[in-house]
């Protein structure tokens, strides 16, 4: 019996028309910055050092976690590339910089060009919002470690921010305060517990009380970026911390932009918690402890700024559409 790499399960013929699939998607991305395309062994990309005094570069490597099988039980691949970039760009804005380039990196067991495809729609479409260049990436079908059509999905991003203009914990003093702006839902956080509670596919497409959509449409719901709210609020206001709300919650999260000789009182009931929340607490009766360890509860952003700042500050958000909530100290 003669062997061959695509009877051992590894298709480079569906590998090269998922690259030709997505080479229009891709260069949309390009900015000027960009020097070379798909199809070099490394991409390049040109940094224009004179925009920044004392460069400083900021990255970040993150996944989607098992939203993936959410996606992967609806057939809809086309949002989750998008959670991946917004997550990504998230982790290094709240560091006060702005994005310059993505990588992303696609396994699977058995390769799908057209949803695979999906995927990369989601990257460009986040690229492109958020003015950041998927310069590259590496798609691996790998039957041996991925069964069948499970895949997993990771992004890498890389920006920069001037020295002077890096925001860290060093601001943040006793009595300042914690002000939240909203999340989208889960983002990409809790959908190991959430799948537990919800194990069907038939759950998937019900739609419960006090949602807006069936409960998958409510779980697929895309992470938002918050790049353009935390820069135009950084020029405006003297910024002390800001924390992105991801695994670990309000408290695991914030404490990381604290000092350590700090604390953070938060005001547990200080906002409305969405209904996709209040269901998952419900249905799975999830204690009160798991819930704030686990899921943002509604808050996927918080600013901490100087008590003196907050009014203004809050006008200013809510001019720009932000619902923000005063939700807590540092004591």
């Amino acid at each position: 019996m003669k062997l061959s790499y695509k009877s051992s399960g590894v298709n480079i013929s569906e590998a090269d028309k998922f690259v030709e699939k997505i080479k229009p998607l891709v260069t949309k991305t390009f900015t000027k910055e960009v020097l070379k395309g798909i199809g070099n062994f490394g991409a390049f990309y040109e940094v224009n050092l004179k925009k920044h005094k004392s460069p400083v570069f900021v990255s970040s490597v993150d996944g989607v976690g098992t939203k993936l099988k959410i996606a992967a039980s609806l057939k809809k691949f086309d949002t989750i590339g998008e959670d991946l970039v917004n997550h990504c760009v998230n982790d290094i804005a709240v560091c006060g910089a702005v994005p310059m380039f993505f990588l992303d990196y696609y396994a699977t067991g058995k390769l799908n060009s057209e949803e695979a495809a999906d995927v990369v729609k989601g990257i460009v479409r986040g690229c492109i919002s958020n003015k950041c260049s998927l310069i590259g990436g590496e798609t691996a079908e790998m039957p041996g470690v991925y069964h069948g059509n499970d895949f997993d999905l990771a992004g890498s991003i890389t920006g920069i921010v001037s020295k002077k203009e890096i925001v860290n914990s060093s601001n943040v003093k006793k009595g300042n305060v914690l002000i939240g702006l909203r999340s989208n839902g889960l983002h990409t956080n809790g959908y190991s517990l959430v799948r537990k509670i919800f194990e069907s596919k038939k759950e998937l497409s019900k739609k419960y009380p006090g949602l807006n959509s069936d409960l998958g449409s409510e779980l697929l719901k895309v992470h938002r970026s918050y790049l353009d709210i935390i820069q135009s609020s950084l020029k405006k206001f003297k910024i002390n911390s800001i924390s992105h709300i991801t695994g670990g919650g309000i408290i695991g999260n914030t404490k990381r932009v604290v000092p350590k000789d700090l604390k953070i009182s938060v005001d547990w009931n200080s906002w409305e918690r969405p209904e996709i929340f209040k269901l998952i607490q419900n249905k799975g009766n999830v204690s009160e402890s798991d819930m704030r360890n686990t899921f943002n509860l509604g808050i996927g952003l918080i600013f901490i700024v100087s008590q003196n700042t907050v009014n203004d500050f809050m006008k200013f958000l809510k001019s720009k559409d932000e619902y923000p909530v005063s939700m807590g100290i540092i004591i």
